[in-house]
């Protein structure tokens, strides 16, 4: 009967992950095919805006887009003058990668065109109370922090 009830937890658990996971990338392909971005570019964007600038090989560890997927992505990135892409000094194997000022205008546009990924948050996170968010926001971080360590222990590749 306990394992039972554990298991229901999880599956609850799951069920409202999967839940909202699946609603963002509503929004999200909504909002990149609005904006002449796929998917994946869009990620990328998304991984790189904050530090303004990172390797290939760390924006494909951010997003967990295949190599052939982020190689693809990042080159019509760079076609469209969202990025700009150049060898690593000392190794001509690392390639590092930094988001233009075109590249952070789009960015900005979609944070405030109306319906926009980041709009519908925006309307979300105002349904909740301050103590609700912090109170999510430290929830997500315990369970990211748990799978993590799970999935180092397992002997994954996490970053």
């Amino acid at each position: 009967m306990e394992n039972e009830k554990q298991l229901m937890r999880s599956v609850q658990l799951l069920r409202s992950f999967w839940n909202v996971q699946k609603n963002i990338m509503r929004f999200v392909q909504k909002t990149t095919a609005e904006n002449g971005l796929t998917v994946p570019q869009y990620s990328i964007l998304m991984a790189i805006t904050l530090q303004t600038e990172m390797t290939q090989k760390t924006v494909g560890e951010k997003t967990f887009l295949p190599k052939s997927t982020l190689s693809q992505a990042v080159d019509g990135l760079v076609r469209a003058g969202m990025l700009h892409r150049e060898l690593v000094e000392g190794n001509r194997r690392e390639i590092q990668l930094s988001i233009t000022e075109q590249g952070k205008n789009l960015l900005q546009t979609i944070h405030f065109h109306e319906g926009s990924i980041h709009q519908i948050f925006q309307s979300a996170i105002e349904l909740l109370s301050e103590e609700q968010f912090e109170e999510l926001l430290e929830t997500h971080l315990q369970i990211t922090n748990f799978l993590e360590a799970q999935a180092t222990e397992q002997g994954e590749c996490t970053k």
